[in-house]
């Protein structure tokens, strides 16, 4: 961990497949959610204070994971989301607030995020979002999923219809379990199918969706009316 007054530091390495860099200006937070992550054994490579600065060190170290911060003095998560979009475009990033805001989700979302959690998460919950983020998966605590959804499908928030998607009946079934926010085994155990069958349904409709990631996916298809 950082010493006090530090912006930027590497960490000792854990002996695991997932690495990560925390990215967030309260120094007590920072510093505790690093020390529960490496508890469970996660392989923190890097924290920082500053949204430039992790942007920085996810281009140096190409973490599969950043845990943004939402809100941070001279640069949001979401505008840090869509520069490191650039910057490192194979990494994923989970954004941590305190605010369950529907707007914050959409904007964070559609700057790239592929998860998104309230920092009052239990821990292992945000363990379960790093490692499903490293997966190519997403996670959303599931009282801002249940606020997204309601937003998602208000008349002033609907697009016109997705045509040309061209999903096959099956493909059609994984969406909505993917907008339910069930996972690659949870779809593949409801629809009696390998996990290998699902992720190559998944991959397709990201192509045929034009979409980065399956929570992208889930707020297209529920905005075009696909599911």
């Amino acid at each position: 961990m950082s010493p006090p007054g530090a912006t930027v530091g590497t960490l000792p390495p854990v002996d695991d497949e997932v690495s990560v860099i925390v990215v967030d200006d309260h120094q007590l937070f920072r510093g505790s959610l690093v020390a529960l992550l490496q508890e469970r054994s996660v392989n923190v490579v890097a924290e920082a204070a500053m949204a430039a600065d992790g942007i920085a060190r996810a281009a140096e170290l190409q973490p599969d994971v950043v845990l943004m911060d939402m809100n941070m003095p001279g640069m949001s998560g979401v505008e840090a989301t869509q520069r490191l979009s650039v910057a490192a475009p194979l990494v994923n990033v989970i954004m941590l607030t305190v605010v369950a805001d529907e707007r914050l989700v959409m904007d964070a979302l559609l700057a790239g995020a592929c998860g998104y959690l309230l920092k009052e998460s239990p821990i292992d919950q945000i363990v379960e979002g790093v490692r499903a983020a490293a997966r190519g998966e997403s996670l959303i605590s599931p009282r801002i999923a249940s606020r997204l959804i309601r937003r998602l499908r208000a008349p002033d928030e609907a697009e016109s219809p997705l045509t040309g998607a061209a999903l096959t009946p099956r493909e059609q079934q994984v969406l909505e379990l993917v907008a339910q926010g069930l996972d690659n085994p949870e779809i593949g155990r409801s629809l009696e199918m390998s996990h290998h069958t699902v992720k190559n349904h998944v991959s397709s409709i990201l192509v045929k969706l034009q979409v980065e990631n399956r929570i992208q996916a889930a707020v297209r298809a529920v905005r075009g009316g696909l599911v």
